[in-house]
C-alpha cells in the first residue's frame, strides 16, 4: 500500500511554515490518539501516520530531503539520518509527556556507560608484520581518586534527594479536554539521581571525576594493517552514576616501507638482473622482512623481464593465524647494457649472427658465444 503525502496527512500546504505543521500536528495527535480514540480501530494507523509525517516535516533537513527524494527520505537506510528514532523529541516530547506520563524513549537515570575513545598509533611496516608492545598516553576522565566517584567529600555521604525523595523525577497532574494525565519529569534539585550533595568534594568540586593522563600499555599482534582496529575494553571515560568505563579504540596507519608493498599478506619486491644472468641463470639475494636476512633466488636460463618468482611463507602473518605467511613475490627486470666494449660488441655480432639475424655480415669464428661472453665479462 502506498504512502499518503506528507503534507495531505497533516492537512498543510508545501510553503507551510514549522508553525503551521507543528500546529497541524498538535490537532490531529489529539484527534487520533488511541487513548483518546478507543472507539476507533483505525485510530492507531492514523496517529502513526501524522506523526511519521511530523518527524520528517518538522525536520529542515529531512523535509528538504523528502521534497526531492519523497518517501525515499523517510527510509532507516537514507542518508546518514533518516526517520529511525525521535532524536531530539522536541514538541513530540510533549505529546509523549501528555498521553504517556512523561516516559520519553531512551531516557535513563541509572548507570550510565562512560564514552568511548579513540586513538590513531602510526607504526612501521615491519612493526605491522611481526606487531609489537607500546606503551600510550592518553587523556581521559576517571573516577576522582578522592571521593571513588561518589562526589561527596570524603567522611559525607550523598543524601536522597528530598525534592524527588530519590525517584529522580518529579510527577505532575494536568487537567486537559480530555481529561487528566499525568507526566514524570528530571527532578531540577539534583539532576534525576535522586541524590544531592550537601558537602561536595574537594578536589572533584563535586562533579565525580577528574581529567587525567592514563598510561597503557597496547600489544598490537602480527599482521595488522592501515584501518586496522584494536579495540581494549574499559580504557576509555569513567562511566556516570556507578556505571562501566568505555572503551578504548585503537587505529593504525602503516608507514610505506622503502622497497616492499603489501597486499593483504603477500609482498612485492622489484629487482634487476643483468642480460647474461638473463641467459645463463645466476643466484641472487633477496632482502626480507627479518632485518639482516636475505633469501636466495634461482633465476633460470632464459629468464626474460617481468617474470615474478614467489618466494613461500616469506610474507605477512595472517593476523588470526600468525603460524601462517604470505609470500614474498619477486618481480625482475634486466637491464640492457649501455656502454659495450669493442670485444663485447663482437660477441655479440656472432650472438646475433648464430641467431640467424640478416644484418650481420661478419663471419666470426673461435669459441662459442657463451664462452665469448663469459670471457668478455670476466667470467671464469
Amino acid at each position: 500500500m502506498s504512502k499518503r503525502d506528507y503534507y495531505e496527512v497533516l492537512g498543510v500546504g508545501k510553503d507551510a511554515t514549522e508553525a503551521e505543521i507543528k500546529k497541524a500536528y498538535r490537532k490531529l495527535a489529539r484527534q487520533y490518539h488511541p487513548d483518546v480514540n478507543k472507539d476507533d480501530a483505525n485510530a492507531g494507523e492514523k496517529f502513526k501516520e501524522v506523526t511519521e509525517a511530523y518527524e520528517i516535516l518538522s525536520d529542515a533537513g529531512k523535509r528538504a530531503n523528502y521534497d526531492r527524494y519523497g518517501h525515499a527520505a523517510s527510509d532507516p537506510n537514507f542518508g546518514a539520518g533518516g526517520f529511525g528514532g525521535f532524536g531530539d523529541m522536541g514538541d513530540l516530547g510533549d505529546i509523549f509527556d501528555m498521553f504517556f506520563g512523561g516516559q520519553r524513549p531512551g531516557r535513563k537515570n541509572g548507570p550510565q556507560k562512560g564514552a568511548d575513545l579513540q586513538y590513531e598509533m602510526e607504526i612501521s611496516f615491519n612493526e605491522a608484520a611481526f606487531g609489537l608492545e607500546r606503551e600510550i598516553e592518553i587523556p581521559r576522565t576517571e573516577n576522582c581518586p578522592t571521593c571513588g566517584g561518589s562526589r561527596a567529600k570524603p567522611g559525607t555521604e550523598p543524601v536522597t534527594c528530598s525534592v524527588c525523595q530519590g525517584t529522580g523525577q518529579v510527577r505532575t497532574v494536568q487537567n486537559t479536554p480530555f481529561g487528566q494525565f499525568s507526566s514524570a519529569r528530571p527532578c531540577s534539585q539534583c539532576q534525576g539521581t535522586g541524590k544531592t550533595i550537601e558537602h561536595p568534594c574537594p578536589d572533584c568540586r563535586g562533579q565525580g571525576r577528574v581529567r587525567k593522563m592514563r598510561k597503557i600499555n597496547v600489544k598490537i599482534p602480527a599482521g595488522v594493517d592501515t584501518g586496522s582496529r584494536l579495540r581494549i575494553v574499559n580504557e576509555g571515560e569513567a562511566g556516570q552514576r556507578g556505571g562501566p568505563p568505555g572503551d578504548l579504540y585503537i587505529y593504525l596507519r602503516v608507514k610505506p616501507h622503502k622497497y616492499f608493498e603489501r597486499d593483504g599478506t603477500d609482498i612485492y619486491y622489484q629487482t634487476s638482473i643483468s642480460f647474461t644472468q638473463a641467459a645463463l641463470g645466476a643466484e641472487i639475494e633477496i632482502p626480507t622482512l627479518e632485518e639482516g636476512k636475505k633469501a636466495a633466488l634461482k633465476i633460470p636460463e632464459g629468464t626474460q623481464t617481468g617474470t615474478y618468482f614467489r618466494l613461500r611463507g616469506k610474507g605477512i602473518p595472517h593476523v588470526r593465524e600468525p603460524q601462517i605467511r604470505g609470500d614474498l613475490h619477486v618481480k625482475v627486470t634486466v637491464v640492457t647494457p649501455t656502454k659495450l666494449t669493442e670485444k663485447q660488441k663482437e660477441i655479440l655480432r656472432q650472438f646475433a649472427e648464430a641467431g640467424g639475424e640478416k644484418h650481420v655480415k661478419e663471419q666470426h669464428k673461435g669459441k662459442g658465444f657463451f664462452d665469448k661472453v663469459k670471457d668478455a665479462l670476466g667470467g671464469s
